[in-house]
């Protein structure tokens, strides 16, 4: 039996894919254990999962504010990486940093998972010589997007050489980012790509999907069998950004009520929650995996989870990235064939409707979709990635 140790951001996306490969371990009597914010990953995880508090006094660390470091809706671009490394992840990694080290030192892992965006646990593990992989939950890194833009890419890497000489090993050469022993991708190439960075080390897993908890009461009821069923999200953390987009979609649903039927992730109540609507059902949170089964259609923001998952199920995707990673998964979905990209800060109904119009109307929209969806499949998941973690616990090169 090996003992693994997961260090998380306090973020839904990033913690949900870890979740069936926890799962798949524990199934095969390896222990488990956490590192991040304890109320968010025994909501995800399950309320027995062992959870090391991480940074202690929560996201950010007392007085530091990483987890209240509040992104404005508006802030976009080059503005939004330099935000989202000296505003979140920087100081997370500082705040997470002396949690991780008393967690290996109480926990003794033979392998730390560490994800992308949890860069304490990379550099933690490198400075202590254990072994360590990389939970890449969206793919956009391995795309390389700042070598266009060397500038920025000097920034970023001066960003972390001095968090490395704060947190982890001064000598330490390897990227955070990649693990030099095992980087787990969960997608693959036939929608990603691909991988320009981490080289060798890449294992294409695709989704790991997981029994999530369900919202109390979902009106299933309410749907209407006889039309095509369209699911509109824009994740978990974009919720401020989307009240125009939320309605402009709505409108496109209900200018074509009479064959598409919409259910919104609505988390801010913009729509309202309407209990007569027959078209448009508004709900603050949704059972997503569940209402992709029935799915023909998925409207979002191109979040890496959850475009693998509409994709899992076969499902096309209308796409319109906000920011961080989206633009570049949104490529690869219109690269794919399997969706449409619309801009989201311009898109109105009638561009909203007009790309609905093209994944539930075009055949080779949704035999695109199917490809991918095969790929996706075929990759193993949360089983593959609990194989090439027992070889990197065995000391064995994954393969």
């Amino acid at each position: 039996m090996s003992s693994f140790l997961f260090v998380v951001p306090p973020l839904v996306g990033h913690i949900n894919p870890l979740v069936g490969v926890a799962s798949a371990l524990a199934a095969r009597g390896h222990r488990v254990s956490w590192a991040g914010d304890p109320a968010l990953v025994r909501r995800l995880a399950g309320r027995d999962a062992a959870v090391h508090p991480c940074p202690p006094d929560g996201p950010g660390g007392p007085g530091r504010g990483a987890g209240d470091a509040v992104r404005p809706p508006e802030v976009r671009g080059p503005e939004a990486l330099r935000f989202l490394w000296e505003r979140f992840l920087v100081p997370l990694a500082e705040a997470m940093a002396p949690g991780v080290r008393q967690a290996v030192g109480v926990l003794r892992p033979d392998v730390v998972v560490a994800d992308q965006q949890a860069l304490a646990g990379a550099l933690v593990a490198e400075d202590l010589g254990l072994p360590w992989a990389t939970s890449a939950t969206t793919s956009a890194e391995f795309a390389d997007a700042l070598a266009p833009m060397p500038r920025v890419a000097a920034w970023n890497d001066a960003l972390l050489g001095e968090l490395r000489r704060r947190i982890g090993h001064p000598g330490g050469t390897c990227d955070p980012r990649f693990s030099p022993h095992l980087v787990l991708a969960f997608t693959t190439p036939e929608l990603a790509g691909p991988a320009l960075r981490g080289g060798d080390r890449v294992r294409w897993i695709g989704p790991s999907l997981a029994a999530r908890p369900r919202p109390a009461a979902f009106p299933w009821h309410r749907l209407d069998p006889g039309r095509a069923l369209v699911l509109v999200t824009l994740g978990t953390a974009n919720a401020g950004a989307g009240r125009r987009f939320l309605t402009e979609a709505a409108g496109a649903v209900r200018a074509r009520a009479g064959r598409v039927q919409a259910v919104v992730a609505d988390p801010e109540g913009v729509l309202g929650e309407r209990k007569d609507d027959p078209d448009v059902i508004a709900l603050p949170h949704v059972p997503q995996l569940d209402l992709l089964e029935r799915a023909a259609a998925v409207v979002c923001h191109a979040g890496h989870n959850t475009v693998c998952e509409a994709l899992w199920y076969g499902v096309p995707l209308v796409v319109a990235p906000i920011r961080d990673d989206q633009p570049v998964i949104a490529a690869q979905v219109a690269d794919a064939g399997a969706g449409v990209r619309i801009r989201f800060g311009r898109a109105g109904a009638a561009a909203i409707g007009a790309a609905l119009d093209t994944v539930l109307g075009e055949p080779h929209v949704r035999a695109a979709a199917a490809k991918v969806s095969a790929a996706l499949r075929a990759a193993g998941g949360a089983t593959a990635a609990a194989d090439h973690l027992e070889r990197l616990a065995g000391q064995e090169d994954p393969v």
